[in-house]
């Protein structure tokens, strides 16, 4: 991933990690160092959890880019350690291939939170290009647009595509739907920009994975919702509509979510949801209805793709299936792809990719695609 913060090398990182492990060991040889630094023992870790000599490889280790490192991610970061500096070396030769322009607000405000990242192809199939956008993860309580850059680089170094990835302020800062509410000044901000950039207003996909499946969910669904669309930013005439969803395990009904097993109780007062409407679901009824994506779909919804793995723990797998058949039963076009025995993110299977890449192709270039218009069932691991 391309990173302009301070970063510790392979090497560094590996020996930073070794005696850690090692030293953890001795104390206590049946925790490991990912159960010292899991404070809240809820099975994944966050950036404020790992100690600050780590935290700069952050977006590295959390491959699905949630906002949240599992256990398998935290193994196979360890794992691959030893070939960080190549991979750093591959991430400067994209530097040729891309233009990428950091941090540039687009909702009036000097807030860092309300920016995006700009990547653009230095060679062009065509002159002016759809836009696809990233909105990262986390929880609404964590991440931030940086986890975008790698998701976007194949696509704009296709000469395809414009990359953006967008941030948007945190439910420790504001409460839903400011999430919302920046989103859309986000892509209100693309149109108005677009002849600046070369971009096709016309063609605007977003994606994103757990929490940022869920706003692109909530950008696909609300275009004519008046409350979500907030008054942010220059552009306020111009539409905040998107023109295909790539919805990654994110949910989709809140007050559905402890229905189905996780780890996480998503009805307590303390649960990512809960956080993000300011209150416990179950108690706010009223608001988790407006903050479920599930709500606002019509027959005129976009084009949308769901990715989920059916051993989901933080986001149960039903959100996207009863999401999917809502969006069917109301005559829209939605494709359910099933990893069977996958967990939140971390696919080890090489045609999620192809599929979702021949998603946005037949979305955005108008490329004929033979992907399947309903489910799409394959394994967790396959190369």
């Amino acid at each position: 991933m391309i990173n302009t913060r301070t970063k510790i090398t392979g090497t560094a990182l590996y020996l930073f990690l070794f005696f850690s492990v090692n030293a953890e060991a001795q104390v206590n040889p049946k925790r490991t160092i990912f159960d010292r630094w899991d404070k809240n023992n809820d099975g994944t870790l966050t950036r404020e959890e790992l100690p600050q000599n780590a935290r700069p490889n952050f977006n590295r280790a959390d491959k699905n880019n949630d906002g949240f490192i599992s256990r398998e991610e935290d193994k196979i970061f360890r794992e691959q350690s030893g070939r960080r500096q190549k991979k750093g070396s591959r991430d400067q030769l994209n530097n040729d291939r891309i233009e990428i322009k950091n941090n540039i607000p687009y909702a009036d405000t000097k807030n860092p939170r309300q920016s995006l990242n700009l990547i653009l192809p230095k060679s062009r199939k065509k002159k002016i290009l759809p836009a696809l956008i990233y909105i990262h993860g986390g929880g609404w309580k964590n991440g931030n647009k940086d986890q975008g850059i790698a998701r976007l680089l194949p696509y704009a170094e296709s000469g395809e595509y414009v990359g953006i990835s967008v941030g948007y302020r945190l439910s420790g800062e504001a409460l839903w739907p400011a999430q919302i509410h920046d989103c859309k000044a986000a892509i209100r901000w693309v149109r108005g920009n677009a002849k600046k950039y070369d971009i096709n207003p016309e063609r605007i996909g977003v994606f994103g994975s757990s929490a940022g499946g869920h706003l692109v969910a909530m950008l696909g669904t609300s275009e004519d919702v008046k409350e979500l669309e907030g008054s942010l930013g220059n552009h306020k005439a111009m539409e905040s509509r998107v023109h295909c969803v790539g919805n990654f395990f994110g949910p989709s009904a809140l007050l559905e979510m402890s229905k189905f097993p996780s780890r996480i109780d998503h009805d307590a007062a303390n649960s990512p949801e809960s956080q993000l409407i300011g209150g416990a679901l179950q108690k706010n009824k009223t608001k988790a209805i407006k903050a479920s994506p599930i709500n606002y779909v019509t027959k005129d919804d976009c084009p949308f793709i769901h990715v989920h793995g059916t051993d989901d723990q933080l986001v149960p797998y039903n959100q996207s299936v009863i999401f999917h058949k809502k969006l069917l039963e109301n005559g829209c076009n939605s494709t359910l792809i099933t990893v069977k025995g996958g967990g939140h993110g971390g696919f080890k299977n090489d045609t999620i990719q192809k599929i979702t890449e021949k998603f946005f192709a037949e979305q955005l270039l108008g490329k004929e695609s033979k992907i399947a218009k309903s489910e799409v069932l394959i394994e967790q691991s396959q190369r």
